[in-house]
């Protein structure tokens, strides 16, 4: 009875979905593990017991640790294993209802509109095949338009004279319409194998600018889950314009158009309203910057007023969209935040006890950062690599320079700012900066070998100078 994402691993346990995440994230067990627990009880509330699905509420998550340790990133790989509407918020971005600035409701709506986008485009792929066929038939018809007689020639399209038989114009209309059958199955054949791609045809499109209108005033249309511009871009329908365009660009619009007509919107948003509210996660960053036991007046007051509106949509509360009424009650909610002043009990005591799951990530030692520039599959220097083949060049880094490159992350965060495997960008981007620069100017070899002898000449005096690290490192 998974209805709410066909795309959700069912196969998956605990622990193959920590064996996932290990492909990306190092470390951090014990937070893959609670994310892995609460992504599989998704699965298993889906497929306990009708009568006491309703009564089984998730296990909301906060993430406790330093920036750049992997918090949203176990966050947004969960979502897109398991293939569930994801948005990433930042707890700052929101003021308490009365002032001025996002109210926290926008998160539910964010995330509905990225559920509908996600669907749509399942549903289009679907369609695809069908709606090819269809554009290539819109296309022949603009080709080879509907025959007409003038009294003295057919006209079949733009530069194609066809004259009927002198004699038998009994039998005129026959052989029109075999010749013009004929005709369009040799162009539909040259259309799929692409041979017409490069000539232009004149095709009407949907002109898709819509006047620019500004609303006024704290609420506006957003609070309301309206779109003015939506509102007002659809009145009188959709406006068309004509366009002289490849036949291959061509090809592709008119697909998007008859896949939209294919496509039944209301099956689309339904699913859409069904999955946001089964298997939806909210990852709210910055927890701790709007935690606060202050009674003072100031921006405190809004701070703790955040909390409290945050609070009703993580129990579980109905949110208004311009798609629906979106329940948040199985919404699954992962906070983060780095903790250094405030901590977890600084948030009001109902809102704590909406996050029972409390996780405290590890600060990355020079070994985890060995491990992250050689191991994931989207590793720093596999990135790198990556962008130096498009040019035709290939760089290796020996094992030692990699320890090298490790050793002075660790050592930079211990005495700058931590700020966890994000150093590596800022290493790496200082180490590699001439090569990526001479590259393709003054190539010398199509091989690049980078040794610890070529990463301590370029990083080492900044990593030994405090002063210049905390510039440039």
């Amino acid at each position: 009875m998974n209805t709410a994402n066909p795309h959700m691993s069912d196969q998956l346990t605990p622990r193959q979905i920590v064996s996932e995440l290990d492909k990306y994230i190092i470390g951090q067990t014990d937070a893959k593990k609670s994310v892995a627990i609460a992504l599989r009880n998704r699965w298993r509330r889906q497929n306990a017991p009708a009568d006491i699905q309703d009564e089984i509420m998730p296990n909301n998550i906060i993430m406790i640790g330093p920036t750049g340790v992997g918090k949203t990133e176990i966050a947004r790989r969960l979502a897109k294993l398991s293939g569930a509407p994801f948005i990433k918020v930042e707890a700052t971005k929101f003021t308490e209802v009365g002032y001025v600035g996002r109210d926290v409701d926008s998160m539910i709506r964010d995330l509905t509109d990225i559920a509908i986008n996600i669907v749509r485009e399942e549903y289009t792929e679907g369609v695809q095949e069908r709606a090819q066929t269809l554009a290539e038939e819109r296309i022949l018809d603009i080709l080879i338009p509907p025959v007409k007689s003038n009294g003295h020639e057919l006209v079949s399209g733009p530069g194609f004279v066809m004259k009927p038989p002198a004699e038998e114009p009994e039998a005129e209309p026959s052989s029109e319409a075999e010749l013009r059958e004929r005709t369009r199955q040799k162009f539909r054949e040259k259309l799929k194998r692409g041979e017409m791609d490069d000539r232009e045809v004149e095709v009407d499109v949907a002109n898709e600018q819509t006047p620019m209108m500004q609303v006024f005033g704290p609420m506006g249309m957003e609070e309301m889950g309206m779109n003015i511009q939506e509102l007002f871009g659809n009145m009188g329908g959709k406006k068309k314009k004509k366009r002289r365009m490849p036949i291959a660009e061509a090809r592709e619009i008119l697909a998007q158009e008859e896949a939209q007509k294919l496509i039944d919107m209301d099956k689309v948003t339904k699913e859409a309203l069904e999955r946001v509210q089964q298997a939806g996660i909210v990852f709210i960053d910055e927890i701790d910057k709007v935690a606060t036991k202050s009674h003072k007046s100031g921006p405190d007051v809004s701070r703790e007023g955040v909390q409290r509106d945050l609070l009703p949509i993580v129990e579980g509360s109905n949110v208004m969209t311009k798609y629906g009424m979106v329940r948040t009650d199985h919404i699954l909610f992962i906070a983060s935040g780095a903790f250094h002043i405030a901590k977890p009990s600084d948030l009001i005591p109902e809102l704590q006890g909406r996050f029972p799951i409390r996780v405290e990530l590890n600060n990355l030692t020079e070994e985890d950062f060995y491990k992250i520039l050689t191991i994931p599959k989207n590793a720093l220097l596999k990135q790198y690599a990556a962008l130096l083949s498009s040019e035709g060049v290939s760089i290796e880094f020996e094992n030692e320079a990699v320890r090298e490159v490790a050793s002075i992350a660790a050592k930079v965060n211990t005495e700058v700012e931590n700020i966890g495997a994000r150093r590596l960008h800022t290493i790496l981007t200082t180490l590699l900066e001439e090569i990526l620069f001479e590259i393709p100017d003054n190539i010398e070899s199509e091989s690049i070998t980078v040794d610890a002898t070529l990463v301590r000449e370029r990083l080492g005096s900044v990593a030994d100078n405090r002063d210049l690290s905390q510039y440039i490192l």
